[in-house]
């Protein structure tokens, strides 16, 4: 009953941009398999059949937002494929760790400007009728702007880190798809090559 909850709560993807045969090769993750290999998944305790083919993705996480990928791994993985794979779960993982460690920040800094604010004002956290107070966008502006400023350094790394994890990505999935076109392209011709009778 729990595996089919835990089912329910993913929704799986191929992702190729040339042929379902270079998405099962070249995105790849975890099954049962993943847990053996490389135990690199720490957010999700959820591992699709074994003879899934496809990526999981869970719902949003509570802290970070975002939303955690169970990559499958084909059988015969090539360690090109298995480095995308890892850099793609790190990169992953990496994401997951900032946005949890920054939303904390933000949730608790907005927390405390409310109540510094609604002090000052002489008023409590909660109103006659037991309902929490807060403050208008004029004044949480202040705060926003504020909380931007000091993170400015912060952000602008995260976005050059971002990106540069990005591009290696993109460049070793297109390597892979090179190396997959090429290895269909010359199973064909050694295929042809074989079956053709000889004279």
């Amino acid at each position: 009953m729990a595996a089919k909850a835990a089912v329910r709560g993913l929704a799986w993807r191929v992702f190729s941009p040339f042929t379902p045969r270079a998405a099962s090769s070249s995105r790849q993750c975890s099954s049962s398999q993943t847990t053996q290999q490389d135990n690199t998944l720490k957010r999700t305790k959820f591992r699709p059949p074994a003879s899934s083919t496809c990526d999981w993705i869970g719902p949003p996480n509570p802290l970070s937002n975002l939303r955690p990928i169970v990559y499958h791994v084909s059988e015969n993985e090539s360690e090109l494929e298995k480095r995308l794979r890892h850099l793609r779960q790190e990169t992953e993982d990496w994401n997951h760790n900032f946005w949890t460690k920054q939303n904390i920040t933000f949730r608790t800094e907005k927390y405390t400007f409310i109540i510094s604010q609604l002090k000052a004002k002489g008023l409590s956290v909660r109103d006659e009728q037991g309902r929490q107070q807060s403050l208008n966008s004029e004044e949480m502006a202040v705060f926003y702007k504020d909380f931007l400023d000091k993170n400015r350094t912060l952000h602008a790394n995260y976005n050059n880190e971002w990106y540069r994890r990005n591009f290696t990505i993109t460049m070793l999935m297109a390597r892979v798809a090179l190396h997959n076109m090429w290895r269909t392209v010359t199973n064909k011709y050694n295929s042809k090559k074989n079956s053709s009778p000889t004279t």
